[in-house]
């Protein structure tokens, strides 16, 4: 059992399995009250009847497919009206359809709807409420894919909107109590990778972390308020090297003509 005090309640997307259901253990032995929300309603029952135990923690579970309208608009419901919520870690994820010629565009507009569409409506679901109580935090889970196209231009694409949607809140909510982070995950072992058709095992096996270890890395980078966290990135100065050149880069973008090498 937990002796920790109750720190609010965490709202974790994805949580049936994988990162999610890391996420809900920690954050269970931390303090927190739970609302797990996945498609799977039988691991989710199962995952919460195990925290429950563990933590004498109230946990409670939201079956939902966030790929349907309808199911968002529920949970963004639950959750909107739940003043005990300080915590969302927006996880819920699809991946897959690396080739846009061949890709299907079914399978593309989930991809979005999850990766994108879901994590930005219950990110504004919740908002408003740690605003107006002045506490509380937004984990979105992207990818080092956001800085890379090897995968395919629609999940790295929607992971890319994900760090861009992070960071530009991280600086709206600066001032207040309120806090934001990213989280950009390399390779992890989950059964995200055979879910979305790949196979984990043909990477190099020194570049795969557990999905332990990447979750404590970024409860860490939460705890010291960093806007991005990258688990596996050994030297924090490149990332800030990185970003500043990105902000550098964008400062030359603008002139009141064009550039001369566009003189015709």
């Amino acid at each position: 059992m937990s002796g920790q005090s109750n720190k609010g309640t965490a709202v974790v997307t994805g949580a049936s399995s994988g990162i999610g259901a890391v996420y809900a253990d920690r954050l269970a032995g931390q303090g927190y009250d739970l609302v797990l929300v996945a498609r799977r309603a039988d691991r989710l029952e199962e995952l919460a009847e195990k925290l429950r135990h563990a933590y004498d923690r109230k946990v409670s579970v939201i079956s939902a497919d966030l790929s349907n309208d309808d199911d968002v608009r529920r949970v963004e419901q639950a959750i909107s009206g739940d003043d005990s919520v300080t915590l969302l870690v927006n996880n819920a994820g699809l991946g897959g359809a690396p080739v846009v010629a061949t890709a299907d565009a079914d399978v593309a507009e989930r991809m979005i709807k999850v990766n994108v569409i879901a994590l930005t409506r219950l990110t504004r679901a919740v908002l408003p409420g740690l605003l107006a109580r002045n506490r509380g935090a937004i984990v979105n889970i992207a990818s080092v894919l956001a800085f890379d196209t090897s995968f395919g231009g629609i999940y790295s694409g929607t992971k890319a909107y994900v760090v861009n949607f992070t960071e530009a809140l991280h600086r709206e909510v600066a001032g207040t109590n309120v806090t934001v982070q990213a989280v950009l995950p390399g390779a992890t072992r989950t059964d995200f990778w055979e879910a979305s058709g790949g196979d984990i095992d043909q990477l190099p096996k020194e570049i795969i972390m557990a999905a332990d270890d990447m979750v404590d890395a970024a409860l860490v980078g939460l705890a010291r308020g960093e806007a991005v966290t990258v688990p596996a990135l050994a030297d924090a100065a490149k990332l800030d090297t990185f970003l500043g050149a990105r902000q550098a880069f964008f400062g030359s973008l603008h002139a009141d003509k064009p550039a001369a090498r566009y003189a015709a």
